[in-house]
């Protein structure tokens, strides 16, 4: 899908032409060698290589059209997502307008990605980074409007109470305040191994 949220010619054209994704590389960071091949060839040589599951290790690019930006909050060892159009401050300090400047343009930003907002529900949410149980923060109106799907991905993940670990703008707005509420609600990412 692409970070807009849509599909379109370009990226089915896209998509047809790296298909086959040739030899698997890297399996749990979702790396390729004929994706590389095609990415280097078509960014003229700037970019050698991605992965599709890791916001962390050589992730993708985006161009600026993203719904959401995906960022590490690195005191609360997990994730925060803020989608286009939420004008507040997020727990790393920045608003979605500086976010957007700093993520997009076309080259990788480890610790940042450009994201469509289903693509918060998928299996392969950053999952080589831990996935789904990373998130620590969203805005409460995208919490709401993916609410089914991420319930769903929850329970699948085994933590059937994750949204209501997930803290949001009426929460915290900075990093201090949403780990004291992490800790509160004893949420996994502070369990986990750690992100960087």
């Amino acid at each position: 899908m692409g970070l807009c949220g849509a599909y379109n010619w370009l990226d089915g054209k896209a998509a047809f032409e790296i298909d086959p994704l040739g030899n698997t590389l890297e399996e749990k960071y979702g790396q390729w060698d004929g994706v590389n091949k095609f990415v280097y060839g078509k960014s003229n040589q700037a970019i050698e290589k991605f992965n599709a599951y890791s916001m962390i290790v050589d992730p993708m690019t985006s161009c600026g059209c993203f719904e959401c930006i995906v960022g590490v909050v690195p005191e609360a060892n997990g994730v925060m997502i803020v989608n286009r159009g939420f004008t507040g401050m997020t727990p790393v300090g920045m608003k979605f307008s500086t976010l957007a400047g700093s993520v997009g343009g076309g080259l990788p930003t480890p610790g940042f990605i450009g994201v469509g907002r289903i693509y918060i529900s998928s299996k392969k949410f950053i999952s080589a980074d831990g996935g789904l149980k990373r998130l620590v923060w969203m805005p409460k109106e995208l919490k709401e409007s993916l609410r089914e799907k991420l319930e769903k991905r929850a329970k699948e993940e085994g933590i059937p109470d994750l949204l209501d670990k997930i803290a949001d703008e009426t929460i915290a707005e900075d990093a201090e305040k949403l780990l004291e509420f992490l800790q509160k609600v004893n949420h996994p990412a502070l369990t986990m191994d750690p992100i960087m």
